[in-house]
């Protein structure tokens, strides 16, 4: 009876959702990146010079709205190159490739001097299962309303957050990027979203720790800005 209701409330997909993408590719990729940056930062020392964002950039678009090209979704972040490639045999499929690629995201004030390219580049990429989120919306069958796709979005961060917080391989890997996008926001605001963590890493001194009940990303409450709470009541 309450698997029947929480079907019928929807309860159970951003869940399932964030368990899938964290044990089918997070799970998978976050421990290998460090290592994958370390090859690539040898090759290139000029490009990677700040370990602080050497992590994996993930964007959390509450709206769902994903574009798969970043460099069509805002003209300041620019393919740079790709770091070396994960290959490994899954689920039947010999040699499955995983690979992150690097962006240069550039500043909107072009009257400003830019900043040492190590600063701004990245390995940015969107969480694709809020994809899925978006596609059921979409589709009559699904019954899935508007609504339902925005809470189901702040579910899946929520959801998403407490597991990599208790991933002790995961640490210091990763750092999750969550907003409210739509598509009247300004031209150039998820390059500079992006540039905003990327400057906090760099000035700030934090350890990423896996047994806090928050981390910096969580300070942010719906009642402020309808942006996800976090899943722990321990949290201020």
């Amino acid at each position: 009876e309450i698997s029947e209701m929480s079907e019928r409330s929807k309860q159970n997909v951003a869940h399932g959702l964030a368990w899938s993408y964290y044990v089918g590719y997070l799970k998978i990729v976050l421990p290998r990146l460090k290592e994958s940056m370390e090859k690539f930062s040898r090759a290139n020392p000029k490009v990677l010079a700040h370990r602080e964002t050497w992590k994996l950039h993930i964007l959390v678009p509450l709206s769902c709205d994903i574009c798969d090209d970043l460099e069509k979704a805002d003209s300041n972040i620019q393919y740079l190159m790709d770091l070396p490639e994960t290959t490994l045999t899954r689920a039947g499929t010999k040699r499955r490739v995983y690979k992150h690629s690097l962006y240069v995201i550039r500043d909107k004030d072009k009257h400003l001097p830019l900043a040492p390219l190590q600063l701004r580049t990245c390995v940015v990429e969107f969480a694709t299962p809020l994809q899925s989120l978006y596609a059921m919306s979409q589709d009559e069958a699904a019954a899935f309303s508007r609504e339902d796709r925005v809470e189901q979005a702040k579910l899946f961060y929520r959801t998403l957050e407490e597991i990599l917080q208790g991933a002790k391989e995961c640490a210091g890997t990763y750092r999750l990027i969550v907003y409210e996008g739509s598509g009247d926001a300004e031209a150039h605001f998820l390059s500079q979203e992006i540039l905003r963590h990327l400057q906090q890493q760099c000035q700030e001194e934090y350890a990423v720790c896996p047994s806090s009940p928050c981390s910096t990303d969580l300070s942010l409450q719906i009642s402020g800005s309808d942006l996800p709470q976090p899943l722990r009541s321990n949290c201020p």
